[in-house]
């Protein structure tokens, strides 16, 4: 049996913490001057993955 490949695009947008996998924020690369500094600064805030979503993307980076 082969080994198990990672996704790749998926090991780019996802990082492995000790109880929950961290995911980056979308809409905050441009268009920035309309939005307010709260909602700025609540995008960069740590995001994490939902419990619902979390099985697929571990089956994405090959830890299940």
């Amino acid at each position: 049996m082969p080994k198990m490949k990672t996704n790749r695009g998926a090991a780019k947008r996802f990082k492995v913490k000790k109880n929950a996998v961290k995911r980056g924020s979308a809409f905050k690369s441009h268009i920035l001057t309309k939005k307010s500094p709260k909602r700025k600064a609540r995008l960069n805030s740590p995001q994490y993955v939902h419990d619902t979503n979390l099985d697929s993307v571990k089956s994405l980076l090959c830890m299940s």
